[in-house]
């Protein structure tokens, strides 16, 4: 009894704890709830955010699921764009109960007054400061309802890098928002190797005028970049575009990419002035993309209601709406965790109490935090789309629609996000796709570009300030037919020179440029260093170089070759051995004798001719074996394994036979040269000097891929010098050959006719005109150099220059090499393979043969056998002649056997037949 009312008791208790939790947390959750908005009134942004954000709060307020009886009640301060108003206006939030503030509005302002939010423990949430630098840990308490920035530029990026361009220009509004953005602009475009090669920031101050304006792009104007970057707010950028087009900065070759300052004008305040509208033509911009949804046309119909038409809705209005509705969720979970709006005096504020500034008005929101973690923890899906943080605080899958003015209003030309890039598919459909940033992926509608044309910008020009072009000349000291200068003048000639000035003039722009000569003059200059804007000569195109420089298409095919001395190549008593090498021969015998071996082992038990005395035996092996060369054979094979060896035999002495022929026709009827030195290879074996030519990059492919050693190198400078060292040879303190570049090489050779090129070129390259990395007229002059390929100019150039050799030309060759055996082994090991088989087959077949006889000889008890008596009896057998008569016939009595029992069945089978036969019989008898 007394247990039941103590489990009452405790039922009672239990019961009493729950209705105190309940009624805790049903009164926890107050009848109004403060939250802050700050921005500027009457800006493009805040004339639209100001409506957003009312009609956020009255939705809030109306939907009873989502705060259960409590309302928000939105206090909104004008910051007016100043950083000072703004500061002053948040602290005179945080004298109320402000659970969170929406905004500000200007990036400047956000790092301003972040530092109170932070100390004071209340959530910033802006829909308008883009400021990727206040993402981080530094603002904990701001958050972006909005993408940062740092996407919106990897957009811009993405752009510059579709279209093929690599260097920029940025125009930027001096302060945060501006620098940070260019900042990041930066970083992503030099992840694509490209870079911003001038940008120039214009002063926040209201108090920027024209003539700053003017002066500020007409610097611009004298840069390379014709590509423009335009981050500034909208005040700033369309007195841009009015001096831009003044200065014809808006017409053909001009690119203009703006961020999504000039969308929030377009879309709030569209139709624009026509003046203005044609001071925009062909720009590029962007807008945050906000997926298209049944709610969001819902509140666009309602919009259109609020404002009679008069105002837009832009992309800023729908974050500012959403982010009302993402503090109404954040609070619904903080008070279901049993949170509590309740302020605390800060501590840190006692010390200047008394300083006249009412600072101890403000106090800290004691669960700030709590409110803090509930925003980012939301996923909501509002007008703007999911709503959702990653670990950083940014919002997932940013995205922005790329858009391009032409007309009296603009045209998306396709869309950008982090998850596929650039396309022409809304980013939400691609969500459900794998993503794919490939190039080949990469897409963007036709742009109508600044000067009403379809075709895509180049991007550059050269800078129209009075400077030209710096050219490169090396000042050589030999082989001058390629560069060299007119003594006492500026004017040079060439080769090289020739392909450069006339692949210049087929540009489709006029290119200022001066020859600008380098090197002492004494020895051929080196291409390690170079300062130039371009250079224009011999430049050989190698790894090394390219990963520092942008080379044209080749101009002209080169590659290393070995330069020796030859002698005339005689014919004497034994040159018919000449055509094989040592060990191809040896080879050759070797396999005639198996050959011959291999078919007596298996002709001998069957094959008379393959019997008879030791003596004759040996005789006939190597008269088989060699009058199989010529097919002369008489010996007839009975065995078909010996029958299969000689088959494949004679089609190995058929392809022998016949290359021997050939080379050995070769060698008596051509006139043949000969060197001791073959090739590169040749070269590496030896331990003698090799020269080359000084600056060439011969020397390091040498050391460095070849592997000859430094020490054998000499360096030589002059085709006098090639000469000199080939004569004197290594014996006498010269070269036993030269290694250097084909071009160099041939016209060494037209006025030498006692040295050749031996071996074959050993590297492919070509020669290019070298510029800076990423230089856009180096595939300008590529596409130059192609067209003077393909129209001839080229050859007549080559042949004007290069074309000039004075040796008698003959049919003169270097002697070829030797026939090896690597060029038959695939030949001898399949005569080899054959011949194994065909042996390991008979060796069974005697072995069969021997079991069959050992029982037999095995069968008197006096015997006892040995396995020196085995391996006699083996001997024996393969030695004796097998006895085909008794098999034949055998064969004969089973075949009458066979048709006699056949004969039998007939007659059983026509009886009337058998009886006519013997009638027929007895008549004839």
């Amino acid at each position: 009894m007394d247990s039941i009312r103590f489990g009452c008791w405790v039922f009672l208790f239990c019961l009493l704890l729950s209705t105190i939790g309940c009624s805790r947390n049903l009164t926890s959750r107050p009848a109004v709830v403060n939250i802050g908005a700050l921005f500027t009134f009457e800006s493009s942004i805040g004339r639209v955010a100001k409506i957003a954000i009312q009609e956020a709060v009255k939705d809030v307020n109306e939907n009873s699921s989502i705060l259960r009886g409590t309302k928000l009640n939105v206090d909104m301060r004008n910051s007016n764009c100043s950083g000072f108003i703004g500061m002053v206006e948040a602290l005179r939030f945080m004298e109320t109960d402000i659970v969170a503030i929406i905004g500000p509005q200007s990036s400047v302002v956000a790092h301003i007054i972040s530092h109170v939010a932070n100390q004071l423990q209340v959530p910033l949430l802006s829909f308008a400061a883009t400021d990727p630098s206040l993402n981080s840990q530094q603002f904990p308490f701001f958050v972006q309802t909005t993408p940062s920035d740092l996407h919106q530029m990897a957009a811009v990026s993405d752009v510059v890098d579709y279209y093929g361009w690599k260097q920029v220009t940025a125009i930027y509004i001096d302060d945060d928002y501006g620098r940070n953005g260019i900042s990041a602009v930066g970083d992503k475009l030099a992840e694509r190797r490209c870079r911003i090669s001038y940008k120039v920031g214009i002063p926040p101050d209201s108090g920027v005028n024209r003539t700053d304006i003017l002066d500020i792009l007409i610097k611009v104007a004298l840069m390379e970049s014709r590509v423009i970057i335009l981050h500034v707010n909208p005040d700033v950028g369309f007195e841009v575009f009015s001096v831009a087009n003044r200065l014809q900065m808006m017409g053909n070759g001009w690119v203009w990419i703006n961020t999504n300052w000039l969308s929030s004008v377009l879309d709030s305040a569209s139709p624009l002035p026509s003046e203005t509208m044609d001071s925009i033509q062909g720009v590029l911009f962007l807008r945050q993309h906000t997926p298209d949804s049944d709610r969001k046309r819902e509140f666009y119909s309602r919009w259109r209601k609020l404002t009679s038409g008069s105002l837009g809705l832009n992309s800023y209005g729908l974050y500012a709406y959403d982010s009302v509705w993402l503090i109404a969720h954040a609070l619904d979970a903080f008070f279901n965790q049993g949170g509590i709006i309740s302020f605390s005096n800060d501590s840190s504020l006692r010390s200047v109490k008394d300083s006249g500034l009412h600072l101890e008005a403000m106090s800290i929101f004691d669960d700030g935090k709590l409110l803090l973690n509930n925003i980012l923890q939301s996923d909501i899906v509002g007008l703007t789309g999911r709503i959702k943080f990653d670990t950083d605080r940014s919002l997932i899958l940013p995205a922005y629609d790329v858009n391009n003015v032409f007309g009296t209003g603009f045209k998306r030309i396709g869309y950008w996000s982090n998850y596929s890039g650039l396309t022409v598919i809304p980013p939400e459909i691609l969500y459900t796709k794998p993503p794919n940033r490939s190039s080949a992926n990469q897409q963007l509608y036709k742009v109508i570009w600044p000067g009403d044309t379809l075709f895509t910008p180049r991007g550059w020009a050269f800078a129209n300030n009075g400077k030209k072009l710096r050219i490169g000349v090396p000042i050589r000291v030999s082989f001058r037919e390629f560069v060299s200068q007119a003594r006492g003048t500026d004017t040079f000639k060439g080769f090289c020179i020739d392909v450069f000035t006339t692949a210049i003039t087929l540009l489709p722009y006029p290119v200022q440029y001066q020859f600008i000569p380098f090197g002492d003059g004494e020895n051929n200059p080196s291409y390690t260093e170079l300062f130039f804007d371009a250079v224009v000569g011999d430049i050989a195109i190698v790894t090394n170089r390219t990963k520092i420089l942008d080379v044209t298409q080749p101009y002209v095919a080169s590659g290393l070759v070995v330069v020796a001395p030859f002698r005339e190549s005689n014919s004497i008593a034994w040159t018919f051995l000449r055509p094989f090498s040592a060990r191809l021969w040896i080879v050759t015998g070797c396999f005639f004798i198996v050959v011959g071996l291999v078919v007596w082992i298996l002709e001998h038990r069957i094959n008379d001719e393959f019997r008879g005395p030791p003596k004759r035996q040996i005789i006939t092996v190597i008269w088989f074996s060699l009058s199989t060369l010529f097919f002369a054979h008489r010996e007839n094979t009975m065995s078909t394994l010996a029958r299969f060896v000689l088959l494949i035999w004679l089609f190995v002495v058929l392809i022998i036979n016949s290359n021997y022929t050939a080379s050995l026709t070769s060698i008596l009827t051509v006139h043949q040269l000969s060197s001791p030195i073959k090739g590169i290879e040749s070269l590496k074996e030896s331990d003698e000097p090799v020269g080359y030519q000084v600056g060439s990059f011969a020397e390091y492919y040498l050391s460095e891929e070849v592997g000859i050693s430094k020490s054998r190198l000499v360096a030589l400078g002059s085709p006098e010098e090639y000469a000199t060292s080939l004569q004197l040879g290594p014996g006498k303190g010269g070269v036993a050959a030269i290694v250097d570049e084909r071009p160099y090489v041939e016209l060494f050779l037209a006025g030498q006719c006692t040295f050749r090129i031996v071996g074959r070129e050993f590297t492919r390259s070509g020669w290019g005109f070298a510029f800076p990395r990423d230089s856009p007229l180096a595939v300008d002059m590529s596409t130059a150099i192609l067209a003077l390929s393909e129209n001839g100019d080229l050859q007549r150039i080559h042949d004007k220059w290069l074309m000039q050799n004075t040796c008698s030309s003959d049919t003169s060759e270097l002697e070829a090499d030797k026939l090896h055996l690597r060029s038959f082994w695939g030949l001898f090991l399949f005569c080899g393979i054959a011949c194994f088989i065909s042996l390991v087959i008979y060796v069974l077949q005697i072995t069969r043969l021997f079991c069959r006889a050992a029982p037999a000889e095995s069968a008197s008890p006096d015997q006892c056998p040995s396995r020196s008596g085995n391996i006699r009896r083996l001997l024996t057998l393969m030695d004796q002649k097998e006895d085909r008569t008794k098999n034949a016939s055998k064969r004969r009595k089973l075949e009458r056997s066979l048709s006699g029992k056949d004969q039998d069945g007939e007659s059983q089978r026509n009886p009337k037949r058998k009886e006519t036969e013997s009638a027929i019989g007895a008549t004839s008898t």
